[in-house]
């Protein structure tokens, strides 16, 4: 069992690994900004320490400052938490040589999956199905990327293998644009990611995002604990999400889900992971690995009844797998409202002082958040305050759910985004499920 770990994170998510931590008798660390010196985890933790100004670049990103932390507190684990340095193999990497355990995969792994293309390949050699596309890295050769085009056919999809968050993407509709788009591509890949690789794929027309949660030790245990449909989306952001995925035929779910299970045993996977899958007529297509703890991962938690950030703390401790497949019983409907301080028409930012806030309750509600009345949210980092989940027997009443939680919530001061997902829930294309991954902007560009 761990001791005493550091999370190198803050909002929601930091609070979320804190609770864990304490459910199980480990010691914290919170490391924190100046402008966070206010967060409740901090208030909460054990040890608390400040790792530099505002920006993100100089506090949570700042490799030293953290590993400094953790030595100064005598610290034997670092949780990342999501975002910031959690996909980081680089980070991985230090803290394990520095004497820390990382709470995620190895470096190793995190390199692996964090490469679109060798991730893909990975994929490919196990069994999971994926998109089709070029083999690896697209050639220099433009007459053999034209061939590969054509026996993909178009429209094709050019991605940079280094990309992520809906970025170093550009789809290509016919055959005059495509050698410049690629050559575009490239450069934006080589800007944004320093790393100007990129890959073809078919562009699937109205697909949906369906994800499946895995846990493994590492030891040559796996389990997956079924899918979430993330398809609503806007700007590749997620808004809200679900679980199980609707209409998907609990054989296809379990086929996919047991392919998941096998590519973590075959790359000696640890910790938690969550494979993201285009789904279109009736079939999965692999697009990346989050080699991580998602923001969605409390409607995974609601229908399974397992807590994965305690799985990755006792997986992290040395603890093999506590659950086996067999015994992952999937049950009920679980859905998210991702709670931003924004705008909820134009999406801009509304940093600044919670004068009131109430948190909605009831049977089969949850709220995880680290806001409350006189907190004020910076304007630094990004506006995710809270999410919204709710829980039933059936989709329906998880829906009627949400909507009496929503119509509870009461957060004054700033602005939410409360109103959008008021809106949403009572969308009929939403109610009867299975929207695709462009119907939200879809929709938001026609009513806007």
């Amino acid at each position: 069992m761990l001791e005493k770990v550091l999370i190198a994170n803050r909002g929601e998510i930091a609070l979320r690994v804190l609770r864990a931590c304490k459910e199980l008798g480990i010691k914290t660390v919170a490391v924190h900004s100046t402008a966070d010196r206010d967060l409740k985890h901090v208030r909460l933790a054990d040890e608390a320490v400040c790792i530099g100004p505002p920006p993100s670049a100089q506090s949570y990103l700042d490799v030293p400052s953290i590993i400094s932390a953790a030595e100064l507190t005598n610290a034997d684990a670092i949780h990342p938490g999501y975002g910031f340095l959690s996909e980081n193999a680089d980070f991985a990497e230090q803290v394990e040589k520095s004497g820390f355990m990382f709470i995620g995969p190895t470096a190793d792994t995190i390199r692996l999956m964090g490469d679109k293309v060798s991730a893909k390949q990975q994929m490919t050699r196990t069994g999971v199905p994926t998109v089709p596309g070029s083999e690896g890295a697209l050639p220099d050769d433009p007459d053999e990327v034209m061939r590969i085009a054509r026996e993909i056919g178009f429209p094709v999809i050019v991605k940079a293998a280094a990309g992520g968050g809906g970025r170093g993407m550009r789809v290509v509709h016919n055959e005059e644009v495509l050698l410049s788009s690629i050559q575009v591509t490239q450069s934006e890949a080589q800007a944004a990611f320093g790393s100007p690789v990129v890959y073809m794929e078919k562009f699937l027309q109205r697909p949906r995002h369906v994800e499946i949660q895995v846990l493994a030790d590492g030891q040559g245990n796996a389990v997956h604990l079924g899918d979430r449909d993330c398809s609503l989306q806007r700007r590749h952001q997620k808004v809200i999400e679900e679980a199980p995925a609707p209409g998907i035929d609990d054989t296809l779910r379990n086929e996919i889900g047991d392919a998941c299970v096998k590519a973590c045993l075959d790359m000696g996977y640890r910790g938690a992971g969550t494979f993201e899958f285009l789904f279109e007529d009736n079939a999965f297509y692999f697009i990346e690995m989050n080699t991580r703890v998602q923001v969605e991962h409390p409607v995974t938690e609601m229908i399974s009844g397992v807590d994965i950030v305690r799985e990755q703390l006792l997986i992290a401790g040395g603890a093999p797998l506590s659950i086996k497949q067999e015994n992952v019983s999937l049950t009920g409907h679980s859905i998210e409202c991702r709670i931003n301080a924004e705008d909820p028409r134009t999406f801009m930012p509304s940093p600044g002082t919670i004068k009131t806030f109430h948190a909605p309750g009831g049977h089969g509600v949850r709220v995880d958040s680290h806001i409350y009345s006189g907190y004020t949210v910076p304007p630094h980092y990004d506006s995710l305050i809270g999410k919204l989940i709710t829980y039933a027997d059936t989709r329906e009443g998880a829906l009627v759910k949400m909507r009496q939680a929503l119509d509870e919530l009461v957060v004054e001061g700033i602005r939410t985004n409360a109103a959008l997902h008021r809106e949403l829930v009572t969308d009929s294309s939403f109610m009867a499920g299975g929207v695709s991954i462009h119907y939200l902007e879809s929709k938001l560009e026609h009513e806007r």
